[in-house]
Parts: structure tokens; C-alpha cells; sequence
């Protein structure tokens, strides 16, 4: 097939500009998963935190390989499709398609639950179709600005960035300096330790805190040298997420309150950790947290919640583009019909694509929103669903989607150490075991098994926790299915098998244009060393 020349990325894209990008969509995850934790898992919501958190060391390490060989924008749905064929590969884009939408959503939710610790209209409690008209204006209006060609810039990711990661260690600081009490912690953990239900409850969610690293690797197309520079700021993210969800758990089930938290709704006392993850609260943990530091509390209630709402704005606004840079691959993959190729003349964005993924957006607030706007709708989600809705029904489905699309980058990092072995790795996950297959020397990754052992582990528990979820999720999967068998026969292209793909030229052209150069002439000398012929003719 002739190639047809397009108007490449600018690579851009600095080390702090690649770690804010991540940072941008990793870094909100905290404000949304922290109550929905503590909620669930109660006193050992730090236990859900650190099992997560070990998972997520290992995608981490995952994606951080996987881009730095192959830096090209599609992240985890051109590795799966590279490693483990075209059909695979689908799945994977389809579950990362989901949980992109979910960003949309869950995000532009949670930033309205921040903006109503300082926006007078929006005071607690919001009402219900206040809060869902508000939600609805800002899919609507990222829809609108995406489809006009605005998106954030990395220098202003970089901006909020830097000032998120300054807040947030400063919370840590104070919050630890004046209010945590470690026998505190001991007794929280002692006593209000959750049922196994509870605690797979509480791991489910927890992987939502984790969910981003991502982005790092849809901007390796844009970044100045990836092979150096993403390991180093993937690295960098890893260990700064980990750091905060771990500190953040346990600060808040050792914390004692500056001030006396209300009652419940029954007039019952409550703990710190138990205000924080009721269903009014847990979407703006953080904020509510924030406040309740000595001396500094008062400072973060007139900020934290300000600049928690920009951070989860971008990364609703990342949803909406990502979706559409996911959709537009995959369809130029022939993963997807070529319609979310389509490119509007007028403001050269792919609008078709983001018009039709907000839809979907606006489809799961809906289904999100329900129970709180129709009381019939409430009856029947307790009667079926245990209640479950609002935030905790986009959680779910946040967590089934990134629980599915790791589950098969595993896998995918797997087959490409097997069956790619010549490509050159400038960052290796360690700890490998060296063996022989069909006539090459491989590393096989053990973190790879692990990590997949373990982020499958968290899609059992997804699926066995929630009954909305359980529901949903597949029922995406299916969706997406049926659509990718009509539209792969309409084409005459296999379902289950893979279109022809030259990945050896491929990756000549992916190492060239990254500006790796030796990296390619390594990867030349490779190819020649064992296949003469197709080295010279792939040059």
C-alpha cells in the first residue's frame, strides 16, 4: 500500500512537559479515588492503596518500556495490536475508549464537586439537577472547544502541575506535622477493618487513583528524544503517585480533625476518614481533607478546591481528546470504520470522533445521575444495584476499562520481548530470565507475569463488587465487538486474524522520526546481522 505523506507531530514535548502530562491526568485521580476508598474499604483503605499501588509499579514499568521502544501517540492499544494482533488490539482500544469517556465524565462530576466548596449557587447540598445541568455544560462546552481546535497547552499543564504537586505535598506536610496521630492509625485500622468484600471493593477502586500513566505514552509522538526522556519522567510519575495515594490513606485514617465533623445523616458521630467517603463527600475528599489541617487548613479551603477543579477540568478535557486521538488511530488502523478518520475542513479536527465519544459522555452521566434525579430511578438501582450510582457507577466503569486495557498490555509486553526481540529497549523492566526462543536470545519479564497476575486479580474484583459494573463493562466490550465484526467483513479483512503489517519498516521509520538515530542504526545492525537481505531492503 503507497504511503501517503501527512503533516507529522512537532516533538515539543520537554521532560517536565512529557511528566505533566501524565501528572495532568494521574495526579486528578487522587481527588476523585481517595473517598471513594475509604468508603468502601474502611480501615484498611491503606492496605487497598499499597496492593494498587504495587500493581500500578508494575504497569508503570510496563508502559514505561513499551514507549521508550515504540514512541508513537496510540499508547496501549499499538502495543497490544503490535504484540498480540489486530482483534486483541481492538479489545484494548475499545476498554481504553471507555475509560476515556469516563474521564469526561468522572472528571467534569468532580470538578463541580470541588467548585461547590467555593461557588456560592453550588453550595452543599447541590441539588441534584443543579449539579447535573452543571456536569452537562462542561462536556458540552470541552466538546465545543475540541471540535474548534482548543485544547490545553503543555506549558499550561506544566503550570497547574507544578502547582498541584506543591499543594499536595504541603497538605501532606502540615497535615502529618500537626494532626496525625500513628496510634490513631493503629486503632482505625484495628477496628473498622472491612469485610473481603469491603477490601475487593476498596482495591477496585483504588486502581482508578493510578489510572493516566497513559498519557505519557499518547504524547511519545510529540516528545524530544522518548527513549531518554520518557523513562526517566514515567519514573519520576510513578514514584510521585504512589507516594501521595499511600500518604493520603494513611493521613486520613490517623488524622484528627481540627474541627468536629458533622453528623451523619442519623445524628450519628463521625471519624475524619468516614466523613470523607460518604456519599456527599467522597468526591472532594482532598478539599474536605485539606481544610481539616491546623494552621494550614484555612489557606487550602480557598485554593485546594480551586485548583482541584482546573486539574480535573484538564483531565476531562484530556478525556475528550483522547478519545477522539484513540478513535482516529484505530480507524487508520482499520480497527474502527474510517468515518473517526474524518477531519472537518473548516477547523481540521476530527469532529466526528469527539462529537460522538461526548455523546457517549453524556449518555454515561445520564445513567450516572439517574438514581439522584428520578426517585423511581432510586428504588430500582437499591433494589438491583445496592444503590449504586453517581460517582461509585463511574468508578466502576473506570476501573473495568483500565483493568482490561492493562491486563493485555501485560500480555502484549510479553509476546513483544518473545517475538521482537531485536528492537532496540533503552529502559527494561529488571528482573528477567534469559532463554531461547525459535533461535533468539530473550529476556522474559517476570514483572510482566506478576503485574499481569495482579492487575487481573483487580478485574475479578471489579466485576465481583459491582453489580452495575458487572453489567456495563462487558456490555461495552460487546458493543464494541459487534461492531468491529460488521465492520471488518464489510472490508474483507479477517476478525480474529490481522491485516499485513511490515513492523520491521515500521519501526525504522518510528526510530527515524523520534530522532533515536542510534537506536535505528542499532537496530539496522541487528536486522543485518541475522537477515542481510531484509535489513538492506527495510534501510
Amino acid at each position: 500500500m503507497p504511503e501517503k505523506h501527512q503533516p507529522e507531530l512537532k516533538r515539543s514535548v520537554t521532560p517536565w512537559g512529557s511528566f505533566s502530562w501524565g501528572y495532568s491526568d494521574v495526579g486528578a485521580d487522587i481527588f476523585v479515588g481517595l473517598g471513594l476508598v475509604l468508603g468502601a474499604a474502611a480501615g484498611a483503605s491503606n492496605v487497598a492503596f499499597l496492593f494498587a499501588g504495587i500493581v500500578y509499579v508494575c504497569i508503570g514499568l510496563a508502559y514505561t518500556e513499551l514507549a521508550a521502544t515504540y514512541p508513537v501517540a496510540g499508547g496501549g492499544q499499538y502495543f497490544v495490536m503490535r504484540g498480540l494482533g489486530d482483534f486483541l488490539g481492538f479489545i484494548a482500544g475499545w476498554a481504553v475508549l471507555l475509560d476515556f469517556t469516563i474521564d469526561v465524565t468522572l472528571f467534569a462530576w468532580s470538578c463541580v464537586d470541588y467548585l461547590s466548596e467555593v461557588v456560592p449557587v453550588l453550595l452543599n447540598p447541590i441539588h441534584p439537577w443543579i449539579h447535573f445541568i452543571a456536569v452537562f455544560g462542561l462536556i458540552a462546552g470541552l466538546c465545543l472547544l475540541n471540535v474548534l481546535g482548543v485544547r490545553e497547552s503543555t506549558t499550561f499543564n506544566g503550570v497547574v502541575s507544578a502547582l498541584d504537586v506543591i499543594s499536595e505535598t504541603s497538605i501532606l506536610f502540615f497535615g502529618f506535622l500537626f494532626a496525625f496521630r500513628p496510634e490513631l492509625l493503629v486503632h482505625t485500622m484495628t477496628t473498622q477493618w472491612p469485610s473481603t468484600f469491603n477490601l475487593m471493593l476498596g482495591a477496585s477502586y483504588a486502581i482508578i487513583s493510578f489510572v493516566g500513566l497513559e498519557s505519557i505514552s499518547q504524547a511519545a509522538q510529540e516528545t524530544q528524544r522518548p527513549a531518554s526522556v520518557i523513562p526517566r519522567t514515567s519514573i519520576a510519575l510513578i514514584l510521585t503517585i504512589l507516594i501521595y495515594a499511600l500518604a493520603y490513606s494513611n493521613l486520613a485514617l490517623g488524622m484528627v480533625p481540627w474541627h468536629q465533623v458533622p453528623p451523619d445523616a442519623m445524628g450519628h458521630a463521625q471519624t475524619l476518614w468516614q466523613w470523607l467517603g460518604n456519599n456527599d463527600n467522597n468526591g472532594k475528599a482532598v478539599a474536605l481533607l485539606a481544610k481539616e489541617v491546623p494552621y494550614f487548613g484555612a489557606l487550602a479551603a480557598l485554593y485546594v478546591p480551586i485548583l482541584g477543579a482546573i486539574l480535573l477540568l484538564i483531565s476531562s478535557n484530556s478525556g475528550v481528546f483522547g478519545s477522539s486521538r484513540i478513535a482516529y488511530a484505530m480507524a487508520n488502523a482499520k480497527l474502527l470504520p474510517s468515518i473517526f478518520q474524518r477531519v472537518n475542513r473548516r477547523f481540521r479536527t476530527p469532529a466526528i470522533s469527539i462529537i460522538s465519544f461526548c455523546a457517549i459522555a453524556v449518555v454515561e452521566l445520564v445513567f450516572a445521575a439517574w438514581p439522584s434525579l428520578d426517585p423511581g430511578a432510586a428504588a430500582f438501582y437499591a433494589k438491583f444495584f445496592h444503590g449504586e450510582g453517581g460517582i461509585g457507577f463511574l468508578g466502576d466503569l473506570y476501573a473495568f476499562g483500565a483493568a482490561t486495557s492493562y491486563s493485555f498490555v501485560f500480555l502484549a509486553l510479553i509476546a513483544l520481548r518473545m517475538n521482537d526481540p531485536l528492537s532496540p529497549r533503552k529502559f527494561r523492566i529488571p528482573f528477567n530470565i534469559p532463554m531461547t526462543y525459535k533461535g533468539e536470545r530473550v529476556l522474559f519479564p517476570v514483572i510482566g507475569v506478576l503485574g499481569f497476575m495482579g492487575i487481573l486479580s483487580i478485574l475479578v474484583f471489579t466485576i465481583l463488587t459491582h453489580d452495575l459494573g458487572r453489567i456495563a463493562g462487558p456490555a461495552w466490550l460487546i458493543l464494541g465487538f459487534i461492531i468491529f465484526v460488521i465492520y471488518r467483513r464489510n472490508k474483507g479483512l479477517p476478525v480474529f486474524g490481522s491485516a499485513p503489517h511490515d513492523w520491521r519498516h515500521e519501526q525504522i521509520g518510528i526510530l527515524r522520526d523520534a530522532g533515536e538515530l542510534e537506536l535505528m542504526d542499532e537496530y539496522l545492525a541487528s536486522l543485518k546481522a541475522r537477515e542481510p537481505a531484509r535489513a538492506t531492503e527495510a534501510r
